[in-house]
């Protein structure tokens, strides 16, 4: 009698992007979708009476490539924790790769120990998505570059340089410099002047050297400009606006000694406190930031432009799902 001839089972795995977010910039969130022309995946966001939150995926996520999209905007424990939330019950729920997109990332600031018995705040954060079940971290301008270093998974580091160097392009006149607010900001000012340069713009590099008052995290104060400034259209640019301490003082700074124009370019605005008060007083002609934080309407003046970064990053996010090139997009700029 001749055995039975073994059966195989054979699947041909069809990929899924679905799109998730929080409440941590709900605008954003819809633009992107738009961009990649996926709805956002209904979800179940609510909290218990003392606090605790509470995260469900109204629909089927098994096998799915899922991103998480949540920025970290205030209340920033909250948001961080209702990121931790959905990753943890998108792993339970059997999707096949889990991508955290964090626009904004908390505590990027705290990556190092400036003094004795101090955390490093973004290496726990980093900590916590990866123990609650990321796959992979796709963000915007990190305070400082190596914090990829702190995952031990893939980390796409999107930036918004061009698309705020092409608007600059658009409206500064004259001879350009390039302002770093700090001597640390050196990277990000080369980059930005690069960027104008391939506008047909030519520019000059400017540092500040500045001093903050010792316990002081919000405080800055602009002493010193090396480089060339008088009669020059400036740029200040910086990878972000809290309380505009530093800035603000830089901006001061410049008009003193000469400068001709003075603009303010950053990713994340988060323009805490005073700071809205210290642009308006400042002698600056515009500041430019983007969407990566929500900026409601009472943070808003003249003077503000809030530029879109949704196509940016939904350009990322197609190239994971494809797996193809991210550092492409910015042709290896974004490290």
């Amino acid at each position: 009698m001749e055995a039975e001839p073994t059966r195989h089972m054979e699947l041909v795995p069809t990929k899924r992007l679905m799109l998730f977010a929080g409440r941590g910039n709900e605008e954003l969130s819809a633009e992107i979708a738009k961009e990649l022309d996926v709805p956002l995946g209904e979800i179940v966001l609510s909290a218990f009476a003392n606090g605790e939150l509470y995260c469900r995926y109204g629909e089927s996520v098994r096998g799915a490539d899922l991103f998480v999209l949540q920025s970290h905007s205030p209340p920033i424990n909250d948001r961080i924790m209702e990121q931790l939330i959905l990753i943890d019950a998108a792993k339970r729920a059997s999707a096949r790769r889990i991508t955290a997109v964090c626009p904004f990332y908390a505590y990027a600031r705290q990556d190092r120990k400036a003094e004795g018995r101090e955390p490093i705040t973004a290496r726990l954060v980093a900590d916590l998505l990866t123990v609650a079940g990321a796959d992979r971290v796709i963000t915007v301008d990190l305070h400082t570059g190596q914090i990829q270093g702190f995952f031990d998974m893939p980390v796409d580091h999107l930036t918004a340089v061009p698309l705020l160097a092409a608007h600059l392009a658009e409206t500064v006149l004259g001879d350009v410099t390039v302002v770093a607010p700090d001597a640390g900001g050196g990277k990000l000012a080369r980059r930005f002047a690069n960027n104008l340069e391939e506008h047909g713009i030519d520019t000059e590099l400017a540092f500040i050297d500045k001093r903050r008052p010792k316990h002081l995290h919000n405080e800055a104060v602009a002493e010193e400009i090396v480089g060339d400034v008088e009669g020059r259209a400036c740029i200040l640019v910086d990878d972000m606006i809290d309380t505009a301490s530093s800035i603000a003082s830089a901006a001061n700074l410049l008009q003193e000694r000469g400068a001709a124009d003075v603009r303010i370019a950053a990713t994340h605005g988060v323009l805490s406190g005073p700071a809205i008060d210290r642009l308006k007083n400042a002698p600056v002609r515009e500041v430019v930031v983007t969407n990566t934080l929500p900026i409601p309407d009472e943070k808003r003046w003249d003077a503000l432009t809030v530029l879109s970064i949704a196509p940016i990053i939904a350009e990322a996010l197609d190239a994971v799902f494809e797996d193809t090139s991210v550092s492409e997009i910015f042709r290896g700029d974004n490290v």
